[in-house]
This record gives structure tokens, sequence and C-alpha cells, in this order.
């Protein structure tokens, strides 16, 4: 299915987007990498099976005002766009009362409004041809909120809800929409992840450190991507018992969670 498409990823030059570049490369698909470092998605281009299929195109996705403008330059390296993969975006490391409400902002304009801006942009053209697939890279924490993340999960959550309601409206259109949930992947989500005072956080916490290979979620993710499923969740261990209990149990699960937040929050300190 994947084969011959075009397929823009965001956000394709560290962690989960660098990977769907490989394996999506290796199943025959042309891709255009985009993200903000040129040189990055230089070099991720060359790693490819196949190079010289792919393009590369910078995208700041806090640049709102430039996106139709990027996406007609991206609809002429290849004069169609089959596949958009919502991958960019920033995670955190934070306490909410520490952090103040530029910040708050910030994480959105890039998560959500960047997301949904160059979305929007594109629609347009997937509506006219009557065809087109969008794919949203979300998380876990869309579905459960958890301590030190609570803006991007806000920023999550409001994307997931965003994008369950924009499906409903472009099926008529022949347009499909996949929300991609992942846990814990061992990126390094948390090392470039925003700190209270804006700077990098520069560490690896334990639960990405101990987190599912980036090799295994990309190879779910691209599984799901080839039969269109509306939701997948991309996790094991506590990740994925947590969504299933906030799930079946809310009320439970607030109650043991806050257990285990509450140790957290302290060593954190």
């Amino acid at each position: 299915m994947l084969a011959g498409k075009v397929i823009w990823i965001t956000g394709a030059s560290s962690g989960i987007g660098e990977e769907l570049a490989y394996q999506l490369s290796r199943r025959g698909a042309k891709l255009i990498l985009s993200a903000r470092r040129e040189s990055e998605l230089e070099r991720v281009r060359k790693a490819c099976a196949s190079p010289d299929l792919h393009k590369v195109l910078t995208l700041d996705l806090t640049d709102i005002d430039a996106m139709p403008s990027v996406v007609e330059n991206a609809r002429q390296l290849f004069g169609r766009i089959d596949v958009l993969v919502n991958n960019g975006g920033v995670s955190m490391r934070g306490l909410a009362k520490d952090l103040p409400l530029e910040f708050d902002r910030r994480i959105f304009e890039i998560d959500f409004f960047g997301t949904v801006g160059l979305t929007k942009a594109l629609l347009p053209t997937m509506i006219e041809s009557h065809s087109g697939y969008i794919v949203n890279i979300c998380s876990v924490a869309g579905k459960v909120g958890p301590p030190f993340r609570s803006t991007y999960a806000g920023a999550k959550h409001a994307l997931i809800g965003y994008m369950d309601a924009l499906r409903c409206e472009v099926n008529q259109h022949g347009i499909a929409v996949t929300n991609i949930c992942p846990g814990f992947i061992k990126t390094n989500s948390s090392i470039n992840a925003l700190a209270a005072n804006g700077e990098p956080f520069g560490k690896t916490d334990e639960d990405i450190a101990g987190g599912m290979p980036v090799e295994r979620c990309v190879a779910k993710i691209v599984a799901a991507m080839e039969s269109q499923k509306r939701e997948v969740i991309v996790a094991d261990g506590i990740a994925l018992v947590s969504y299933h209990l906030r799930r079946l149990f809310p009320n439970t699960f607030l109650k043991l969670f806050q257990r285990e937040a509450d140790r957290r929050i302290r060593e954190f300190k």
C-alpha cells in the first residue's frame, strides 16, 4: 500500500521521524523530510535505502503564516502528497506551577497549532483530489496526564480530540485519519524536552531509558499505516497498563496513579 506513495514526514531529523524515514524508504515510498535543521535532514535522507527518491524541505512549525507556501513547495517536489505524517513536536519536563504562561503557549504553538496549521493548509488539495491520508503521532500522554508533562499532555489531548473530529468531517472526501499514541520510546525526546527555563532538559529519564526500541515502535506505526487504523496505542509496560486502567477504571486508576506521582514529584525536587 505504501510503495510509490508520496509521504511527507515532519520531525524527520531524529527519533520516530528519522526511523519512519528509514522504514518507509525500504518499502518503496517517496519521502519529503521536514524539520528545522537542513543538515540533519540531509543526513537522514542519505542514510535511507533510496536517497535519490527523497527530498528535504525545512519547516518551522511555529511559523503558521508560512504554512500555505510550505505546502505549495512540498507539492511541487513530486506533484502530489499522498500521506502527511504529523510527527514534529517537542516534549517537556517541569512542574506546572514553575512554568510561565509563555512556556505553555510555546508548547501548544509547536505541538498543536503547528500541526493543525500544516494540516489545514494541505486539506484543500486532498479534498480536491478526493484522496489523502493524515497520520498524527500523538502520545499516551494524550490519554493519561503524567506529572512533569502538563502542557505536553494538554496539547496531545487537544490534538487527539481535534483529529477525531476532523476524521468525521473529511471521511466524505475520501480522506483517512489515524492517531498513533506511543508510550515510552527509546529516543532523545527527554534530552530535547524543554525544561521550565526554556532550555533543553538534557537528560534521559528512567521511563525513556527503559522504553520500547524505536525500531519496534515504528514497525508498529508502519503496520497501522498500511491498514489505516483509526487509532493505535504503541506502548508496553506501565504505559500500556496505565492506558487501559485509565480507560476502564478511571477513578481507581487515578487514585493509584497519584501515589506514584507523589513519589516522583518528591524525587524531582
